[in-house]
């Protein structure tokens, strides 16, 4: 038997647009953790540069991909930027969800995130930082699609999506000059 050493892990993110270096990361929660609770962050945004894409079109991304092997749900700002207190309220968004607290914590290094649980009184979450192996992020992926460089983009995006590209790249195109954003 091949026990998996923690039952829930989370992670967070925009995934503005997905890219191999997240999927990178949700194999590792995957490869540790029994249940991968996935939370899109600004789920309440779309339609901007920095935020293209809705919260649907995020999680169809992720499901193309991952199918039943993760949960998704949305996680709106709440304007209180990365501290405690965005801590507090993702951990209230896991337990509403799956009924306790998160195990685990997948993310990149990423020096904000240090401070997020530790007013949580009585919650323990230990936090698996994955190197980043590749080189990537989701603001260099929607200038792949500005530049109309299909070959770059596939290079980094997982095949499962390579169908999707004309109407990502349609969204993308739609929204590249609409500056606002209310997301941190």
């Amino acid at each position: 038997m091949n026990a998996k050493p923690f039952d829930l892990g989370i992670m967070v993110g925009r995934f503005q647009t997905f890219h191999s270096g997240h999927e990178y990361m949700i194999d590792k929660a995957s490869a540790v953790c029994k249940r991968v609770g996935i939370f899109i962050g600004s789920s309440q945004e779309s339609g901007t540069l920095k935020n293209p894409f809705t919260y649907e079109a995020r999680k169809k991304m992720l499901k193309k991909v991952f199918g039943n092997q993760i949960e998704i749900y949305p996680l709106p700002d709440i304007g209180v930027g990365n501290n405690s207190k965005w801590g507090e309220y993702v951990l209230e968004n896991v337990r509403r969800r799956f009924g306790k607290s998160p195990d685990l914590l997948i993310s990149g290094k990423e020096e904000r995130r240090i401070d997020w649980f530790d007013s949580a009184a009585g919650v323990s979450v230990a936090e698996l930082y994955v190197p980043k192996k590749i080189d990537m992020s989701a603001t260099r992926m929607r200038g792949f699609f500005i530049e109309d460089d299909r070959a770059s983009w596939q290079k980094y995006t997982p095949a499962p999506l390579w169908d999707e590209y004309d109407a990502m790249r349609a969204a993308v195109l739609a929204a590249k000059d609409n500056l606002f954003t209310s997301s941190i």
